[in-house]
């Protein structure tokens, strides 16, 4: 039997693309269904957001962090959420055995002093960014709790012992593969492949 035009498109997911060699994990409308019940989660936890930051990680995550913080003040009616971007590259336990690199911006105008912070990224993969993040988010102060969130989580991948409070979607992968979130933003969609490298 024939998919309908409707299921199809909720079954977009699975869609996998030979010449590409890539497979879409999310499609535009399962990534918006996803960022809506993250953001439930969220109110759910840290209710008006009165003592609670947003920050997103350079360079994938800043968008996530914006698409959430979006989300996030207009259900609440509050303009006021702090969101602050982050950047690492300075504080990666790899950093002098790569390639020189640019520093991405850095945009946080808010001390995170006791504060409950919730710190994005779009993938989490080895945890090694996520470990720099927070090395770099303490510059700003001591939080009262830190907590992660990330669109992808690259299960069984992970070097450090770091695991996600909020998760957009559980994924395992090997090491020959990548994940890799667009925005429209940036990308012209919204949706997350999954690439396969020969």
């Amino acid at each position: 039997m024939p998919l309908t035009k409707q299921y199809a498109s909720t079954r977009s997911f699975s869609i996998f693309d030979p010449l590409m060699k890539r497979k879409q994990l999310l499609s535009s409308e399962h990534l918006e269904l996803t960022l809506n019940r993250l953001c439930q989660q969220l109110i759910e936890n840290h209710g008006d957001f009165s003592d609670t930051v947003i920050i997103g990680l350079q360079p994938r995550g800043i968008y996530l962090a914006r698409r959430l913080h979006k989300k996030i003040a207009s259900l609440l009616k509050n303009p006021n959420i702090h969101l602050g971007e982050l950047d690492s590259t300075f504080y990666r336990d790899d950093f002098r055995k790569r390639n020189p690199v640019a520093a991405n911006s850095i945009n946080m105008d808010f001390i995170i002093e006791d504060k409950n912070v919730v710190l994005v990224d779009d993938v989490l993969y080895t945890g090694r960014t996520i470990r720099a993040g927070l090395d770099a988010m303490l510059d700003f102060g001591r939080p009262r709790k830190v907590e992660l969130l990330v669109l992808i989580d690259r299960r069984y991948s992970r070097h450090l012992p770091i695991q996600p409070d909020y998760v957009g979607k559980h994924v395992d992968t090997i090491v020959s593969q990548n994940v890799k979130a667009e925005w429209k933003e940036t990308d012209g969609n919204d949706r997350v492949w999954l690439i396969m490298n020969d």
